[in-house]
């Protein structure tokens, strides 16, 4: 293993352990040994690392085809012993206990064997959506679901897996990006979203809703955004072209056949509505469901318009490497929302299911530090 000279970490690290399915009392703050890398990987010194739906849903075993509630029900009915779901992950059962965090910004401080050390010492972005099969595969490995990600002071990566940046961005800023922009660039590319496109956007105050409205924007699309009545005027001001109470008559709004894509992560029910506002060959892409998985569909809206659905889940392989350029060029901006340090991850995801925020929150470890 190269070690950069001026970064020897001790034995352990201060890492979240999630023990298992449940509430927050599977969130254990504790020592644990600092991950070695292997050949071919990297040790990241973690500066900052994002809270997504996705932490919360895998502690929960939200993904488990037994959950057919939203992300709130489900939370909320979970009080004592809660039965561990063989399916509660994104592939099948997840490992616990595992250190979660799919976020990171970090600094490269060592490699494993086999590894070139040109990337010792500098700040990267991690890609969380991993291909092990390649591109023509769809076959995908997440950080903090399939391997311990980043709630920790210290992670380990697939070297191939890390971009370096250069951006005057903070840490915490930069900690904001892979999952939720990651996430809406992949479902963009795949709806094949361009210039002049009507597209709708969901849930469009989240992280990856307002991810999904800068990067809609940047491909020239006209993007109407739905919120709470509390957050229009700042997505107005994040670019959206137009901004609707979730709960108003959609329909009405927009009238039937209006719209060439819709962004949907909350599914629910007010899906049935969505395939209606579609225009004929129309196309509705989702990558979630928080507001519940199980949705009703009239078969005909869809084979008589000639919508695509499509679901989106594994990164292609242009994503992320254009999210970097993205920063780089300074064509999107983050929006962080808040920062807590890494021990108070419990407080920091009550506060992120209260839905107040917006943009992203994000944890810090304890040697928080340029």
């Amino acid at each position: 293993m190269t070690t950069a000279n001026h970064e020897r970490p001790d034995a352990t690290m201060m890492a979240v352990v999630t023990t298992g399915n449940g509430g927050y009392d599977k969130l254990e703050y504790r020592a644990v040994p600092i991950p070695v890398p292997g050949p071919h990987e990297v040790l990241l010194r973690v500066l900052a690392a994002g809270v997504n739906n996705t932490e919360i849903n895998t502690r929960l075993g939200w993904y488990s085809s037994s959950v057919t509630e939203s992300t709130d029900s489900t939370a909320g009915s979970q009080s004592g012993a809660v039965e561990q779901k063989s399916d509660g992950g994104w592939n099948g059962a997840t490992p616990f206990p595992i250190i979660q965090g799919t976020d990171c910004c970090g600094r490269v401080v060592s490699v494993g064997p086999d590894t070139a050390g040109d990337l010792i010492g500098k700040r990267v972005l991690v890609r969380a959506c991993m291909r092990p099969a390649g591109y023509e595969s769809f076959e995908n490995v997440w950080m903090a679901s399939d391997f311990n990600g980043a709630f920790a002071e210290y992670v380990k990566v697939p070297a191939g897996e890390v971009f370096a940046v250069d951006c005057d961005w903070s840490n915490e800023e930069l900690a904001t990006i892979p999952c939720a922009y990651g996430t809406a660039e992949n479902m963009l590319q795949r709806a094949h979203v361009g210039p002049d496109d009507q597209v709708l956007v969901t849930g469009a105050s989240g992280g990856v809703g307002s991810a999904t409205l800068q990067l809609a924007k940047r491909r020239g699309a006209h993007v109407t955004a739905l919120t709470s009545k509390a957050k229009m005027d700042q997505l107005h001001e994040l670019g959206a072209d137009a901004v609707l109470d979730r709960n108003s008559d959609l329909i009405g709004a927009l009238g039937e056949n209006a719209l060439d894509v819709i962004v949907d992560n909350v599914a629910g029910p007010g899906f049935p509505k969505m395939l209606k506002l579609l225009k004929p060959g129309g196309r509705y892409v989702s990558s979630g469901a928080i507001a519940g998985p199980l949705v009703s569909l009239d078969m005909r809206d869809m084979y008589l318009k000639d919508i695509t659905l499509i679901g989106s889940t594994a990164w292609d392989e242009p994503v992320f490497p254009n999210l970097i350029s993205y920063i780089e060029r300074g064509e999107i901006r983050p929006l962080l929302s808040k920062v807590f340090p890494l021990a108070e991850i419990a407080a920091a995801q009550r506060e992120f299911m209260e839905k107040t925020h917006f943009g992203n929150f994000v944890l810090v470890p304890p040697f928080h530090g340029k």
